[in-house]
């Protein structure tokens, strides 16, 4: 194994310790047990159950369908931790208990999930065309010229270009 997997894991392995000790320092561990409980009923009772449909309502949508998949994953955990403070009453008696506007907030993290899988999904079309773009590539420097018209014949005429390949016409 590498060097970081060994990092990632001893680090993985204390925070568990840490939750550990924490939860051993719960003066109500009853509750924990409860909302831990009431977490895996409903992720898998409502969360999971529904970006499994809506991952098959996606499987017909063509070459994107893993990736919009994975931002309905991502989406669905998002909501599944923010769902406690969402949930929570509107009016703390401590202003200071949840100071943020957490609503907004979480709508703002699932638009850069949707914005992040878009320019995930996107993102291989705009190379494919960007690759193909070759005889119309900026050349720099005095040799431009030269370089450009040597290409394009060699384009043109179906010779072997850099690295052996050919253009096929």
């Amino acid at each position: 194994m590498s060097a970081g997997r060994w990092v990632l894991g001893t680090a993985g392995v204390a925070l568990m310790g840490v939750g550990a000790w924490l939860l051993a320092d719960t003066r109500t561990p009853w509750d924990v047990v409860v909302w831990l409980g009431g977490a895996v009923v409903l992720h898998d009772a409502v969360v999971a159950p529904l970006v499994l449909g809506l991952g098959l309502l996606v499987a017909r949508t063509g070459t994107a369908r893993g990736v919009v998949r994975g931002a309905l994953v991502v989406a669905g955990g998002l909501t599944l931790v923010a769902l406690p403070v969402l949930l929570a009453p509107r009016r703390p008696s401590n202003p200071s208990v949840l100071p943020l506007d957490y609503t907004r907030n979480w709508l703002l993290l699932l638009a850069a999930v949707a914005v992040g899988a878009l320019l995930v999904a996107v993102a291989p079309a705009v190379g494919r065309r960007l690759r193909g773009w070759w005889p119309g590539r900026r050349l720099r420097g005095w040799r431009a010229g030269r370089r450009l018209r040597v290409r394009l014949r060699r384009w043109r005429s179906g010779r072997r270009l850099r690295g052996g390949r050919r253009r096929v016409p």
